[in-house]
């Protein structure tokens, strides 16, 4: 459902679009997840062996289960399309996948039925006998059930495009930390390209309620936007994924050109950019752990994170009846959130002993989760408290596990990330480590896992932090590597 007074979409735009042969209208700005949430669409596929119901998990590009097949003209199918990235247009006709009749009634369902007897790889086991229906028979068959999407088998005849680009800083990410390293090195003179993979610059502040210099994360992040637009030297890459790194300073992007809009004949779909930039700042943040309990794919477990970018950028909520469990500060600000926005908090589980009460909810201090019931949407959850086992009522459950900072980039020349007991997680490697990118520097939200929430509260200290880092970039040049001996 919509929530009045909530979001960044443009209200006064509707836009209509089809999932599964159903009209659905969203607005301008939205997503085809944060449409279907708002439209009270739970269910979005099925798994991949055994077609347990699945719903959407995340709000951004790490989404695992709601993957789509988009139909375009001509009877191309674009399969595995994550339901979360893609924004929604006039005409714009999506389909659920790996289901069949359909996403209700899915006959391939009773795999879930018989799974004790589907163990991984049971058909090398299984099938043996007779040998000579192997090829006829056995492998047409599971070569048929298995996999996630189907090509259309059409040429595809649309337009793609590569291009080359040039700058002395490349800064990955356009959330806060990536905004102020731009900020500093664009004032400073720098040639600056800021990639980000979202439609919008912002990061998390587009998904919290968080204010920065006295006015809402929004509005702050249109005010440096515009300065940096206003920069001669700063070229702003947004719905651009980098791909990859490489030597001497090479780097791989991946930008959606036509993939938000009606196809038009002279515009490409994609564009593959080749960066060369000797210095770069990872500013891409990280990504919210979920949490193992039995049944939590379950349509209506999402992160908590998500339930709250759901309701700040897309004004959407998922169900009327919210339960919300982690064991950390997190799981507070979902429910005050929420609350706040005229939702009913069932509940918020919190394992720790001394957790703090709430305003408006109830906390289960010591309590954990065990279980959920529902069978195409959640119903309920199963809570551990002491010694006593009960259900508690809710429609959608946020999980709050923690945070894990993106080092992928980090890793792409051998280095391997180092766990740090104290943040709970894998944090990027030093500069002097073998196999680090040479050239990249990361910013604090993503060396520290403890970081991320004084990025999310647009902490001045953490800003500063990453204003020192990328003019201790540009005056230091590139770093040579270590030569490590063998």
């Amino acid at each position: 459902m919509r929530v009045d007074g909530r979001g960044l979409i443009d209200r006064g735009r509707p836009v209509r679009f089809r999932f599964d042969g159903r009209d659905v209208t969203g607005y301008a700005g939205d997503t085809v997840a944060s449409a279907l949430v708002a439209d009270g669409e739970r269910l979005v596929g099925r798994s991949f062996k055994y077609h347990r119901p699945r719903g959407i998990l995340t709000v951004g590009p790490e989404e695992p289960n709601a993957l789509l097949e988009v139909l375009e003209p001509g009877g191309q199918v674009t399969p595995n399309t994550r339901a979360t990235v893609q924004e929604v247009f006039d005409g714009l006709e999506v389909r659920s996948q790996n289901r069949w009749p359909s996403l209700r009634h899915d006959l391939m369902a009773v795999n879930d039925r018989f799974a004790a007897f589907l163990g991984a790889g049971f058909y090398y086991k299984t099938f043996m006998w007779p040998r000579r229906f192997w090829e006829g028979l056995y492998e047409p068959l599971i070569r048929r059930a298995a996999g996630l999407g189907r090509l259309s088998g059409k040429h595809d005849e649309a337009p793609y495009e590569r291009a080359f680009a040039h700058a002395d800083l490349l800064v990955i990410g356009a959330g806060p930390a990536g905004l102020m390293a731009a900020l500093a090195a664009g004032r400073a003179g720098a040639d600056v390209i800021l990639a980000e993979a979202d439609s919008r610059p912002g990061g998390r502040l587009l998904a919290e309620d968080e204010a920065v210099d006295g006015l809402p994360g929004p509005d702050w992040v249109a005010g440096v936007m515009a300065e940096l637009r206003a920069m001669p030297n700063v070229r702003v890459m947004l719905r651009t994924t980098i791909t990859g790194a490489y030597d001497g300073g090479q780097w791989g992007a991946l930008e959606r050109v036509g993939l938000h809009r009606a196809p038009a004949p002279d515009l490409p779909r994609e564009c593959f950019w080749r960066i060369t930039a000797p210095r770069a700042i990872l500013a891409a943040g990280a990504l919210e752990r979920p949490v193992a309990f039995p049944d939590n794919d379950r349509p209506g477990v999402m992160l908590a994170s998500a339930v709250r970018g759901y309701l700040h950028r897309f004004g959407a909520v998922a169900g009327r009846k919210v339960a919300v469990f982690g064991a950390h500060d997190d799981a507070h600000r979902t429910a005050r959130d929420l609350v706040a926005a005229g939702v009913t908090v069932t509940a918020v589980i919190d394992p720790r002993e001394d957790a703090p009460e709430g305003d408006g909810y109830r906390t289960r201090a010591g309590a954990v989760v065990i279980g959920t019931r529902g069978r195409l949407g959640l119903t309920g959850v199963r809570v551990r408290e002491g010694s006593s086992e009960f259900w508690v009522e809710a429609d959608v459950l946020a999980v709050a596990g923690g945070w894990n900072p993106s080092v992928h980039l980090t890793c792409h020349m051998g280095a391997r990330p180092v766990w740090d007991a104290d943040a709970v997680a894998f944090l990027p490697p030093g500069p002097d480590a073998p196999g680090a990118v040479p050239g990249l520097e990361a910013a604090a939200s993503a060396w520290d896992g403890r970081a991320v929430v004084r990025v999310l509260a647009a902490d001045p200290l953490e800003m500063k932090r990453t204003v020192a880092a990328a003019l201790s970039v540009m005056r230091h040049g590139m770093a040579l590597p270590r030569v490590w001996q063998i």
